[in-house]
């Protein structure tokens, strides 16, 4: 039975390539009419199950006629079993007498192994059909021995992949580059950390304003001097000294000018500018009478220094201003090595949060590549 086997094998065979020889022969007839031909070929002839082969269609025709080709989608069958998988305009070139050679190569592959026949391909030279000859494809498949299982091998198991130091080359190189910024980075930290910060506070001062502080001086004047004895010149000289002192500090606090080192005229005739010369005239009483006690010796009356006190009492609450912020904000003045410090400190810092950005991002991208070499 055997050998029966092999000679029935060997007859098929034969005939199959002698069919196939004779549809070769004849794809190399062209189909003519009327000066107008359509010629197709394919190659290879016979081909495995799965491969490709190539139909070139091309089309004879005087220049300037126009041709249709046919049109086929993906995967579009020519036959049953048969499939288009692409096609390919490869131009048109002039031939001579005036006429002209279009071509058109469809691609076509199968899954089955028999012979199959491709009918006439038509291609419309201006509207007018013209069928090539038709063709033969012969899919093959491997043939298995039955006979011999000996030959099968089983399943050869999971193999490592070889290594290469072109792919892990970049890796290794970035492990390098993330170690030597984490290095880099923990010094400046250990840098930034010993260098003590700058400590700059803000003070903010409770300002008492002029009138006020004027009022207070007043006031312990007041009980201090409550019983000047009249005939005690010393006691009314020390008495009028404070008195225009506290006044002298509270206008030049008040007027901005150095009252404190003008005369009493000068006093009198600089606030003159600024208002009524007829409400001075108590303030400019007082100075004439401090004056007295101080440089003439001169003897107050009874209640005159009470009357002169209310007067400068007066003078204060006619003139002060009770709108100015009662709060200063003192900022302190670094010096030229503080200075220093403080922007070296910040360019640490910024430093530091750099480098720490890429360090994240190079070990990200490490670990996924990594994970896309092991896996």
């Amino acid at each position: 039975m055997e050998w029966y086997s092999k000679i029935r094998s060997a007859c098929r065979q034969t005939w199959l390539t002698g069919l196939v020889l004779v549809t070769g022969l004849m794809s190399f007839v062209p189909a003519v009419a009327q000066n107008i031909s359509v010629e197709a070929t394919i190659n290879p002839i016979e081909l495995l199950v799965g491969q490709q082969a190539q139909v070139t269609l091309k089309a004879t025709m005087p220049e300037g006629a126009k041709a249709e080709f046919p049109v086929f989608k993906p995967m579009e069958l020519v036959t049953p079993g048969v499939e288009v998988l692409s096609s390919t305009e490869q131009g048109v070139h002039g031939i001579e007498n005036g006429y002209v050679e279009r071509t058109v190569v469809y691609t076509l592959t199968s899954f089955d192994d028999t012979l199959y026949y491709l009918p006439p391909f038509e291609v419309k030279v201006d509207g007018k059909p013209y069928k090539s000859q038709s063709l033969a494809m012969k899919v093959l498949t491997v043939e298995v021995d039955t006979l011999h299982p000996e030959n099968f091998f089983p399943q050869k198991s999971i193999q490592n992949n070889p290594f290469l130091w072109s792919d892990w080359s970049l890796t290794f190189r970035l492990s390098l580059l993330l170690l030597v910024l984490m290095i880099v980075g923990y010094y400046l930290y250990l840098r930034l950390r010993d260098n003590k910060p700058v400590i700059a506070r803000i003070r903010v001062v409770k300002r008492i304003l002029p009138h006020q502080k004027a009022m207070q001086a007043i006031e312990s004047l007041r009980v201090e001097h409550r019983a000047v004895n009249d005939d005690n010149q010393e006691a009314q000289k020390e008495y009028y000294t404070k008195l225009t002192d506290t006044l002298r500090k509270y206008i030049e606090e008040r007027y901005a000018f150095s009252a404190m080192e003008m005369t009493s005229s000068e006093i009198i005739e600089r606030l003159t500018k600024d208002q009524d010369a007829k409400s001075l005239s108590e303030l400019r009483q007082l100075f004439q009478t401090a004056d007295l006690v101080k440089f003439a010796k001169y003897s107050t009356l009874i209640n005159e220094n009470d009357a002169n006190l209310m007067s400068a009492i007066e003078f204060i609450n006619e003139t002060k201003q009770e709108n100015l912020p009662t709060e200063t904000v003192v900022k302190p003045q670094l010096t030229a090595e503080q200075q220093r410090s403080q922007q070296k400190r910040t360019t640490l810092k910024n430093v530091i949060v750099i480098i720490a950005v890429l360090c994240a991002c190079l070990l990200v991208y490490v670990i996924y590549n990594l994970y896309m070499l092991l896996a």
